[in-house]
């Protein structure tokens, strides 16, 4: 008899998350049918095995299903052979007739540090072009400008672990809570055990700025006169650090002298900041008097007219009392995209040559001998916003778009989009077979890999290099980026430079370049990396840079005791410029619009949309509006609006908030003409931009909004596709458990077949039909089981819609169907509601249920449900219910 011990699983794959600059660790267990389960890397230092609930989501999102998996060229199939033929002839006809300015290529935070690496390399050293940006530009470039007038370099000072240590965090334009959880988590820790002050900066009372000890709910735009009265604070109280600024800085007289023009005293600075004098007291208290403070910082800061002025104004409060490179102080960017910080190492912004160099004679000749260059480029090229204003001139024939949406993200998304069918020559590499910018007139579409097939490296924001590795088999004729680039340089004639054949070669080359006549000039020094083998590459662990050859590995600080790197090796302070709005609000466009993420999507939605408990959260595009203005533009919460700028227009759903700042506006970046009828807001920003980083905007856009009105609001569910939305119907798209929803508003109902095409003739209808409520409900059954529904009435179908979604093919008693469709609600007292708890799937009716079994708190919240017990990211929510529900007792009593 043969006994056969059980086939072990092979041990999961130890990888790197696809979204945030936090860079968390991630164990991928593939389940042999394309998918795999996703848990947290508790041995990862960013994280130890924590996920947000994005991170928590990722094994729902890696379905093929509308994956480009093959060439294209002109809308039809091709072979690689055909197509990376094409490409290079492309852009060899455009720069022999036209130049190297007219060819570019537009990268993206999502690619991994060796394609990056890849691009920068082909454009910048063998085609001659610096036109080679990113959208980073769009989210840390004003971090990147700050840092180097500060600093020399752009050189993020402290540490993740820092997060605990300090005593004082300050979060600038920062809704953490929301958009780095993992992060966020740590401080609130700090809070508990240590009893650690937030401070929270920003316009709008986020779920960052609930948890806060003090909230400051500054007028957007001002945060530099915020920090520049801070620093006359400092100085007038005696507060300073001498001794540092003596030894280890350079203009400080200037940039306390322009500080005090801007915000002379508290008065002067509340009043410039439409803040409380009393809490801009306590906040210059608590910072002169508390050592230990990290002033962390993000896209309210950095998505400014001024933000490169921004980040130097908080840098210059570090500067002047030493609190930089020392544990639990210092300056911090949080980071946006996942490899940002790797885009910034290898060059793949437009002002930047490759290991944090610039376009002066030295470095230009330093890599040009590295690469072995035929055709240096000798000057900056364009930023994004410049880049693409040059495509709609004209300028620009050829272009390259890598693993990115600009049709979406860019300011004036119209024009970007109008712009890009006019090319002579467009590229998109992308893992997506439809989206805005493939739209927009692609003639080549090229198949990359994505997330868990995907091989290499990125950076987080506290310069620690992981590795992503692939635990998927690549599919169709997906390729890794890095390859297509490879196969395009060797059919323009630089085969040789180009020869790698594992990411990690690429690695290696990029590794010696930061090493190469390197000597301590420059920050950016990973040399000790550049002699990994093939196995020494797989089983790299996490790891910071500085990782100089034959230096002690740990965990490292800059600037602790100087040591800069400017000329001199001093810290430049820098006399910020006054307050300058780019727009001003006026009489045809009276708020200031202000866009940003929401807890559970991520950029456009490409990934995120695909898993249904991230679409159960906030499931429709909307508009933040205070009740105030609210109440004046006749705006309910609940309704539409039309929320138009100079630029485009946009309807979307009103959320009436009693936290948000009068006269602003607020809607999420995610929906696409892909997931909505009318929610693309990249439509609506103006495009100006800091003129340091070059980075747009998209806090302050000039805008309008006015009452839209729809007779009959309703949803559709299908386990198969739906069909195509009417014209004059407002619609969302959302992922459901089983199949797909669509959410819409109209004056005319629409009719079955319509919205469900995949009827079937033996299909069973149950329906209902109101004709004096503008009610029609239906069910649609196939062997039993719900396939498909369309309920319509006056107002919004909420409780059916989140109940019904996770019913998609299970079958319904006659009970329950008929309460469905008389009442619009479940019979058996099914807790439904929104998913509060995205990690965990705990709608808001279970947490309703919980506060009305006796929790009191959070705490009994989370242990009696789960919910909040992950990331985190709910608990502000969480709290606000049992507020909410206490208060409704006495009335209830």
């Amino acid at each position: 008899m043969n006994i056969h011990a059980p086939e072990q699983p092979a041990p999961p794959t130890r990888t790197t998350c696809p979204y945030c600059g936090v860079g968390c660790g991630v164990l991928a267990q593939p389940d042999r049918m394309g998918g795999a389960t996703i848990a947290g890397d508790p041995d990862h230092p960013s994280n130890f095995g924590r996920l947000c609930s994005k991170g928590s989501a990722l094994g729902e999102t890696l379905s093929l299903e509308g994956r480009l998996l093959h060439p294209a060229i002109d809308g039809a199939r091709a072979s690689w052979t055909d197509a990376l033929d094409a490409t290079a002839e492309g852009f060899r006809r455009v720069l022999d007739e036209h130049g190297p300015g007219a060819i570019a290529v537009y990268l993206s935070g999502q690619l991994l540090t060796e394609d990056y690496y890849a691009a920068n390399k082909l454009f910048k050293g063998f085609l001659g072009s610096a036109n080679v940006d990113t959208n980073s530009r769009l989210c840390m470039s004003s971090s990147v400008a700050g840092h180097k007038r500060a600093f020399g370099s752009d050189t993020v000072p402290g540490t993740y672990r820092d997060l605990e240590t300090a005593d004082l965090l300050v979060l600038v334009g920062s809704n953490a809570a929301w958009c780095h959880p993992v992060l966020y988590q740590r401080m609130l820790a700090a809070k508990v055990a240590r009893g650690a002050k937030i401070v929270v900066i920003d316009p709008r009372r986020t779920a960052t700025a609930e948890e806060a000890d003090l909230h400051l709910p500054i007028e957007a735009g001002f945060d530099s006169a915020l920090f520049c009265g801070l620093l006359v604070a400092l100085a007038e109280r005696g507060a300073l650090n001498d001794g540092f600024i003596d030894s280890h800085t350079s203009n400080f007289t200037a940039a306390l002298d322009r500080a005090r023009e801007i915000a002379p005293d508290v008065a002067a600075t509340a009043a410039a900041c439409g803040l409380n004098p009393t809490d801009v007291e306590t906040f210059f208290d608590l910072f002169a008097a508390t050592e230990r403070v990290v002033t962390l910082y993000s896209q309210g800061v950095n998505q400014s007219a001024q933000g490169s002025d921004k980040v130097n104004a908080i840098v210059n409060v570090h500067l002047a009392t030493g609190r930089i490179g020392r544990e639990g102080m210092g300056p911090f960017s949080l980071t946006g995209q996942p490899n940002a910080m790797g885009g910034r190492e290898v060059g793949g912004l437009s002002n930047q040559l490759a290991a944090h160099m610039g376009f002066d004679v030295e470095s230009i000749e330093k890599v040009r001998r590295f690469w072995d260059a035929p055709r240096m480029a000798r000057a900056e090229g364009l930023k994004a916003v410049d880049m693409f204003d040059a495509v709609e001139r004209g300028e620009i024939r050829a272009l390259w778009v890598m693993g990115t949406n600009p049709a979406v993200s860019l300011p004036r998304a119209d024009a970007a989009r109008a712009a890009m069918r006019n090319l002579e020559h467009f590229v998109v590499s992308e893992n997506v077979a439809s989206n805005d910018t493939l739209g927009a007139g692609a003639k080549i579409r090229l198949p990359a890999a994505a997330w868990g097939e995907k091989d290499g490296t990125v950076t987080n924001s506290e310069r620690r290099i992981s590795r992503q590795r692939a635990f998927l088999a690549l599919p169709g004729q997906a390729r890794p980026d890095w390859w297509i680039v490879t196969q395009v340089a060797s059919r323009l004639g630089f085969a040789e430079a180009f020869d790698w054949r594992t990411p990690g070669e690429v690695f290696r080359e990029h590794a010696a370049l930061s090493a190469f006549e390197n000597n301590g000039g420059r920050d950016f020094d990973i040399g000790a990396l550049a002699d990994l083998d093939t196995r020494d590459y797989d089983k790299l662990e996490p790891i910071q840079w500085p990782a100089k050859t034959g230096a002690a590995r740990k965990e490292t600080r800059f600037f602790a005791k100087g040591g800069f790197f400017t000329p001199d090796r001093r810290a430049r302070f820098v006399a910020v410029e006054p307050i300058t709005p780019a727009a001003t609000p006026t009489r045809t466009f009276p708020y200031r619009l202000n866009t940003g993420r929401i807890r559970d999507q991520w950029h456009t939605m490409t990934r995120t949309g695909r898993s249904p408990r991230l679409a159960s959260h906030i499931i429709e595009p909307f508009i933040e509006i205070h009740p105030a203005d609210a109440a004046r533009e006749g705006l309910v919460d609940g309704g539409f609006a039309k929320v138009s700028s100079s630029h485009g227009e946009a309807v979307l759903r009103v959320r009436v908030e009693p936290g948000a700042r009068q006269g602003a506006l607020f809607a999420p970046i995610h929906w696409t003409t892909e997931t909505s009828s009318d929610g693309r807001v990249g439509a609506l920003v103006h495009a100006f931009v800091d003129p340091q980083s070059g980075q747009p905007d998209a806090k302050a856009t000039p805008a309008a909004v006015a009452p839209v009105a729809f007779a009959r609001q309703g949803f559709a569910l299908a386990r198969g596709a739906l069909g195509e939305p009417p014209a004059q119907m407002w619609w969302a798209k959302a992922a459901a458990p089983k199949g797909a929803g669509l959410l819409f508003a109209c004056d005319d109902a629409p009719a079955l077949e319509t919205l469900l095409p995949g009827l079937e003739r033996d299909d069973e209808i149950v329906d209902f039909v109101d004709p004096a409520r503008k009610s029609y409900r239906a069910a649609i059954f196939r062997d039993g089981v719900l396939e498909a529904c369309l309920f319509v009435g006056a107002g919004r179908q909420e409780n059916a819609w989140t109940h019904l979604r996770t019913r998609l093919g299970q079958p319904l008693s006659e009970g329950q169907i008929r309460s469905l469709l008389l009442a619009g609600r479940p019979s058996d007292g099914a807790a439904s509601g929104p998913l509060v708890c995205a990690c965990h799937g705990v709608p808001k009716g279970v947490i309703e249920g919980a506060v009305r079994s006796g929790c009191a708190d959070a705490t009994a919240v989370g242990a009696a449900t789960r919910a909040g017990t992950n990331c985190g990211s709910c608990l502000p929510e969480i709290r606000r219910m049992l507020a909410s529900m206490r208060a409704l007792e006495p009335a209830l009593a």
